[in-house]
């Protein structure tokens, strides 16, 4: 009995225990629950104390019958958790240029003071959001329905095209029940489970759902009858079940355009018979979280008004960047348009093109080059395209043509016949698309619509005072619906100009680099009076205007001209330049190497100053000595340069020999390293030109050189007794390849005496910081000899820079937010790195930087692709076309040859 009355005491003891406990944690839950609250309803009592009208930002007075802002009430869907990303993210981005006015409707205890937010009574965040979406229609149709033309239903990851969507509400008729989205009757898992008549559909709600006021007045009064008799999961389903009880229509299939008495009508019917699908203007995306994560330049992206769907809002502002962009080439053509419109009616006014007046005291324009207002130049944004705006006055100015099939064919390019590059298809399929919007714009008043299958040929060229001309042979469909329908292919011509309009210049100050530098206006001479309007009095006083005007465009020049010199003083004197170091991998060849000190000691050292030398050079028992010796003697004579030299033994590679000097503390992390080669010849713009394109962490310069053909006509291909009146004899074998030279003198660039080599990318700008990134794998040094290790390296900087679709995946994915501050720690490997440590390949010609001709000997013992390499940079150094064609049609030899080659050919 002792032993039962002891575990029935523990057993007491401990229930009391237990009581205590609870009774403990109960208070301390219930304590940190009303400080809960207390702060929740300190921080929503600013908001209780709002009305309906004042979350939104509508004064009372105003009605759709007196004010531009009542066009469409859009109420965004969202959830508490989503207030600070996706919701902000559509109020920054379309939710501030919705023609009307935004709310977002989230559950009763959701906050966020800075958005215009309703937090619908006894509504929590689960999913399915039906009775959300229930109340957010009751709460329009009680505050609401009289303000508003249109009420649409949206999610917080939609994108909508606010633009497009005034234009497409603004050609319907609002006091009629409309039921306007996406139709669907559901996918085939759900068949059978809606409960939805052979007639019957509903809106889908992803891409966005738009009622007429007359929908809503209709449907909202039974909105508890339709909460009451749910036959679904589904809320979209559920509205289109209870519009179509209440208000009689089902969602709109089809979007039509016609044409009643001479004027453009636009409405919605329900019927399959018409063209526009509804999924095309109100476009949704099956990639899930993926959705408009890659390339945004497609027709569904360009004809939507909402793309649904946007799951992260850093795709979200995304979306809304490249859409800016598109509004701004729409109004850059409207400009354009009107420029032209202006310019034909002052000709028809037989108005003078100097004269900038309509009448005296009357300009045309009302402000001048001086006025941050200025509209352009309207003698260039006012010319009308035409394909003979060019007209040449002899055989040297014309522009050739190239033509457009499966490959681009090119009479004058180095590869006459070559892959058509993504920036040309790009362009041409821009084009393309613009142009079949504008014909289906006219199309669909006719009751029919033509579709683009395929470009079948071209023709394109580009002159650099106009612009680029295009004559594209297209395949299209026609397609007719109404009347009597039917489909025909048809074969059209189109001829394009794509004008070039006036130049912007920027200007780059010290800590912006160029995609940041803002557009500046004219510089204006202060002694020129710009304000007085000039009037059309005399012909000498527009002659007197001429003269004055190309006088005051010489002040400005030699202003400038004035100003850069000044500037550049003052960057010698004591301005900070980042120093550039020229890297050159060498092997022997010491006659070459004499005249490349020369040129480095006129330029480097005499005019730039800030240019150090850094030669990573083979031992050889015979040149090295010498070589070493021109070294020493330029360190004595010019003690403050860095001049330095490394010393490698073995076979030469190139990418080992860049490799040793990059690596090497002879160049600081901050210097600017420039590869080089021994036979180049540069100039001090050269130097400029590297420092102006090489930017830290962002931008790297490969220059496209000049490169000397052959001075001497190669005896293989030389007739005995050759002689050409149209180009200058071969130089005799005497001749000294290394002539004393002035490196200041411009070298002179013609077809007939070199090329600009475009596929070199030996020559490379780069901060050694950028080089010497973990992430970039820099040059190759498993390759033996002259040339691939260059192409190796780019494909590395490419590689590197393709992680912005890494990127996007990874946000799409979850795996990195680019709103989320970096935690501490290393970063993930599976995370790329952010934009500004891409490093953007920067290419183009440099008159200045000229490859001097040497004698190319291809190695049999080369790989394979080193070798072909070599034999086609060989092949390109024999001659410009010109000059080969002059000598084979006076080599019998080699018409021999050719007419044997095509008769065995023709007898095979």
């Amino acid at each position: 009995m002792g032993v039962v009355s002891m575990t029935q005491r523990k057993k007491i003891l401990y229930g009391i225990f237990g009581i205590i406990v609870g009774l403990c944690i109960g208070a301390l839950l219930r304590n940190y629950r009303t400080l809960e609250i207390v702060s929740m309803c300190n921080s929503m009592n600013s908001m209780k104390q709002k009305s309906a009208l004042e979350i939104i930002g509508l004064q009372p007075s105003e009605l759709p019958t007196n004010s531009q802002n009542t066009l469409v009430f859009v109420g965004v869907m969202t959830a508490k958790d989503f207030l600070q990303g996706r919701a902000r993210a559509v109020y920054e981005t379309w939710g501030k240029r919705v023609p009307g006015k935004i709310a977002f409707f989230s559950s009763q205890d959701s906050v966020a003071p800075d958005l215009p937010l309703v937090a619908l009574k006894g509504v929590d965040d689960r999913y399915p959001p039906q009775k959300k979406s229930f109340m957010m229609l009751h709460y329009m149709y009680v505050h609401f329905i009289d303000r508003f033309e249109w009420f649409a239903r949206a999610d917080d990851d939609v994108y909508i095209r606010t633009d497009r969507l005034e234009k497409f509400l603004r050609s319907i008729d609002s006091s009629k029940p409309q039921f306007i989205g996406q139709a669907g009757r559901g996918n085939s898992e759900d068949f059978g489970l809606l409960s939805l008549e052979f007639d019957e559909n509903f809106c889908m709600g992803g891409p966005g759902v738009i009622m007429s006021r007359e929908t809503l007045r209709r449907v909202a009064p039974h909105i508890p009858t339709c909460l009451k008799n749910l036959y679904s999961t589904h809320e979209d389903v559920e509205v289109g079940r209870c519009v179509q009880k209440f208000a009689g229509i089902p969602c709109t299939w089809n979007y039509e355009v016609g044409s009643v008495g001479g004027k453009a009508l636009k409405r919605c019917i329900t019927n399959t018979a018409v063209s526009l699908q509804m999924q095309s203007i109100l476009h949704h995306n099956s990639s899930g979280n993926r959705a408009f994560s890659g390339i945004l330049k497609s027709k569904e992206v360009h004809s939507a008004i909402t793309l649904h769907p946007v799951k992260k809002p850093a795709f979200m502002y995304r979306l809304h960047a490249y859409m800016l962009g598109l509004q701004a080439q729409e109004l850059r053509q409207e400009s354009l348009l009107l420029h032209r419109d202006i310019a034909q009616m002052t000709e028809l006014l037989q108005i003078p093109r100097i004269n900038k007046n309509l009448a005296p005291g009357v300009p045309i324009f009302p402000e001048d080059e001086s006025s941050t207002d200025y509209l352009g130049d309207h003698n260039v944004l006012g010319a009308l395209p035409d394909l003979n705006r060019h007209r040449p006055r002899n055989l040297d100015e014309v522009v050739e043509w190239d033509f457009i099939a499966k490959s681009l064919y090119s009479g004058m390019h180095p590869n006459p016949k070559r892959r058509i590059e993504s920036s040309l298809k790009e362009g041409l399929t821009d084009v393309i698309r613009e142009i079949m919007e504008h014909i289906n714009n006219f199309s669909r008043q006719r009751g029919r619509v033509i579709e683009f299958r395929e470009l079948l040929y071209g023709y394109m060229r580009v002159n650099s005072l106009y612009g680029q001309d295009l004559i594209l042979d297209l395949l299209l469909v026609y397609k007719k619906y109404r009347g009597k329908k039917m489909t025909v292919p048809v074969r059209r011509h189109l001829y394009i100009q794509r004008s070039f309009t006036e130049i912007h210049v920027r200007e780059i100050v010290d800590g912006v680099v160029p995609s940041q530098a803002v557009t500046s206006g004219p510089r204006v001479s202060p002694n020129t009076d710009t304000t007085r309007p000039f009037t059309n009095a005399t012909g000498l006083d527009r002659i007197s205007h001429r003269v004055k005007s190309l006088f005051n465009g010489l002040e400005r020049l030699t202003d400038t001209l004035a100003s850069s010199g000044q500037q550049r003083s003052a960057t010698g004197a004591g301005r900070h330049r980042d120093r550039i170091v020229l890297v050159i991998p060498l092997s022997g060849r010491s006659e070459t190497f004499m005249r490349f000190l020369r040129n480095y000691e006129e330029v480097a050292l005499r005019q730039d100053g800030a240019t150090d030398l850094l030669v990573s050079m083979y031992v050889e028992p015979v040149e090295t000595p010498m070589i070493v010796a021109l070294l020493d003697n330029l360190r004595v004579r010019y003690p403050t340069a860095r001049i330095n030299y490394l010393q490698l033994y073995g076979n030469f590679s190139r990418g080992i020999a860049l490799d040793r000097a990059i690596k090497s503390p002879h160049c600081d992390p901050n210097d600017i390293l420039f590869l080089i080669d021994v036979d180049m010849v540069f100039t001090v713009e050269s130097l400029d030109r590297i420092r102006f394109n090489v930017i830290r962490h962002r931008q790297i310069y490969l220059p496209i050189v000049f490169s000397e053909y052959d001075p001497r006509a190669p005896s293989t291909i030389l007739a005995p007794g050759w002689t050409s009146a149209t180009t200058e004899r071969p130089k005799p074998a005497t001749e000294p390849a290394d002539r004393p030279r002035n490196f200041s003198v411009p070298y002179r660039i013609t077809n007939e005496n070199g090329y600009f080599r475009q596929f070199g990318y030996g020559l490379v700008g780069i901060y050694k910081a950028d080089l010497m990134r973990p992430d970039l794998k820099g040059f190759s040094t498993d390759i033996n000899g002259w040339g691939l290790e260059d192409v190796k390296f780019l494909e590395n900087v490419i590689a590197l820079n393709q992680r912005g679709n890494q990127r996007l995946q990874a946000i799409a994915d979850g795996r990195w937010d680019p709103f989320e501050p970096a935690a501490n720690g290393p970063a993930s490997s599976t995370v790329p790195p952010p934009p500004s440590e891409e490093l953007a390949i920067f290419r183009a010609p440099d008159p200045s930087l000229v490859h001097i001709f040497h004698p190319i000997h291809c190695d049999t013992s080369l790989d394979e692709a080193q070798y072909k390499m070599c034999l086609g940079t060989k092949a390109n150094t024999i001659g410009s076309y010109d000059m080969l064609h002059d000598r084979f049609i006076h080599s019998q030899p080699l018409l021999m040859f050719a007419r044997r080659q095509s008769q065995s050919r023709g007898g095979g």
